[in-house]
């Protein structure tokens, strides 16, 4: 296990928790998302430089709301408790009192200051806040002071300034907050005392020492797509075992038009050889007459991994299996507070037999997008590899709603050609975090040469984005959506009307299965 200073996040159901995390990581400290209810001796073991608590949706003095174990505030570590953790940090120590709040603050509010604490060094006085809350402090705990107010928030803010104990009624980590990264930077640097040691270049060393470390002289089999996340970590596996890397091209039949030839050229430029398999009628066959998305993804990897299990006959041993699962991945797969809904299964997180004949090694996990696309610049990956925009394992077969045929495969590989094509001449596939095209299972009323139709529709969608956790539609200029509208309904055969999604994630996500 790597030795690194960790800022441990508890997570208590707050929307923000990932924000919390990605904004300290940018203030080169490296941190860690873990449930409410970890358990003290793992929080021994991790030896964390202090601990943030998060917000949530509960109110503390109701008897199901999620409590962590007290003995966190006999570690002698700094605390900052957020919304909810401080809240928390109130109810559980001595003297202090919550209660629900007779006014409830949601949205920007102006907060003073009134002395110029270490976390609060280099912010004005007043300054602009978010906050989110129905309850309120009524009673200081032992030892803690006021440290902030708003006009409906007497504690706004308050400290243990001798035990490093801190609570925000704000949300520092949002950017409706004032200079937000700063407070997060004061806590972990002047109160937590870490240094600036989470950076790309640290990750990559270390990164290859440990896949050396835990490959033991075997080799590893890596699934490329051609993708930044693939292609980031098949660079790291060479450069870590070299000749004991075996990479694997899969060609599942759902890759955009080209997409094949284009993803060997890449990696012969790379200096990557990479085995090539045409399984597309394998893959079709295994998703006849199947509508439901989840099966859909479940199907493809369990089949991936039978074609993985067939080229492995044709080649000496491997060991390992290297995966590009990001944090992501793993926060949206396997909740980390508990009993929480699935929201879709990721085809590298889950789902694997457990009769596999190699272990996993999946470097990038604890990295979230952005992070992979900065180890990328440091790898000296080529910008147009680095920029290509996220594109799912199952690929278009969970772009097409309903069953996947060649037909309708072929329909919406031109529809995403056009898409794509039309939004680099406006100069903006680089501005856009993923664009892609839907297939949807409605056919609608047109016409066209004077006579009714009755085909297709189309949905479009583009987001902005800095890590795929949250997401806003791409505002597109109408000319630009109309010039590709009138290029799609005139070139691509069954097609008669498009739409242009405009939610945001949550409560959408970015991709339509």
């Amino acid at each position: 296990m790597i030795n690194r200073e960790t800022i441990i996040v508890l997570d208590f159901g707050s929307q923000y928790t990932q924000l919390i995390a990605r904004h300290i990581r940018e203030q080169a400290v490296y941190c860690e998302i873990h449930p409410y209810h970890l358990s003290i001796d793992k929080l021994r073991s991790i030896s964390p430089k202090g601990i943030v608590l998060s917000g949530g949706p509960a109110s503390v003095y109701a008897g199901s709301s999620p409590l962590p174990d007290y003995q966190i505030f006999k570690l002698g570590i700094p605390i900052l408790g957020i919304c909810y953790g401080m809240q928390l940090i109130a109810f559980l120590s001595k003297g202090g009192k919550v209660h629900p709040a007779s006014k409830r603050e949601f949205g920007s509010a102006n907060i003073s200051i009134y002395q110029q604490i270490e976390l609060f060094s280099g912010l004005p006085r007043n300054f602009q806040v978010w906050m989110s809350h129905g309850d309120r402090i009524d009673s200081l705990p032992d030892g803690f002071e006021v440290i902030a107010y708003t006009q409906n928030s007497p504690t706004a803010a308050m400290a243990d300034i001798a035990r490093n104990f801190y609570g925000l009624q704000f949300h520092p980590e949002v950017v409706h907050t004032q200079d937000s990264n700063l407070i997060l930077s004061n806590f972990v640097h002047k109160i937590c005392g870490c240094q600036d040691t989470w950076t790309m270049s640290s990750f990559i060393s270390e990164t290859i020492d440990q896949i050396k470390s835990n490959t033991q002289g075997e080799r590893v089999l890596c699934a490329v797509s051609g993708g930044v996340d693939s292609t980031v970590l098949a660079i790291l596996l060479k450069k870590a075992i070299e000749d004991r890397l075996v990479c694997i091209f899969v060609n599942n039949g759902f890759l955009r038009k080209d997409e094949p030839d284009q993803v060997m050229q890449t990696f012969n430029q790379l200096g990557i050889t990479v085995n090539y398999v045409d399984a597309t009628d394998r893959f079709l066959s295994c998703l006849a007459r199947v509508e439901d998305p989840e099966l859909k993804r479940k199907l493809i990897g369990n089949t991936f991994i039978e074609v993985f299990k067939d080229e492995l006959e044709t080649i000496d041993h491997i060991g390992f299996l290297a995966q590009g699962t990001l944090y992501p991945d793993v926060i949206e797969s396997v909740s980390l507070k508990g009993p929480s809904a699935t929201i879709k299964t990721h085809h590298n997180v889950g789902g694997l037999p457990d009769n596999l004949s190699f272990k996993l090694v999946e470097p990038l996990r604890e990295l979230f997008k952005d992070e992979v696309r900065k180890v990328g610049t440091e790898l000296n990956i080529p910008a147009p590899a680095l920029g290509r925009h996220p594109f799912p394992g199952p690929g278009l077969a969970i772009r097409i709603l309903g069953e996947v045929t060649r037909e309708r495969l072929n329909t919406l590989r031109t529809v995403d050609e056009i898409f794509i094509d039309e939004i680099r001449q406006a100069n903006l596939y680089d501005k856009i975090w993923q664009a892609l095209s839907v297939l949807l299972p409605v056919k609608s009323v047109g016409v066209m040469g004077d006579e009714r139709t009755y085909e297709n529709v189309a949905a479009l969608r583009a987001v902005t984005s800095t890590d795929g956790m949250t997401a806003d539609w791409a505002r597109i200029p109408h000319d630009v959506l109309a010039s590709i509208s009138n290029r799609i309904i005139n070139e691509v055969r069954g097609i008669n009307r498009v739409v242009y999604d405009i939610s945001s994630k949550p409560p959408s996500t970015i991709e339509w299965e």
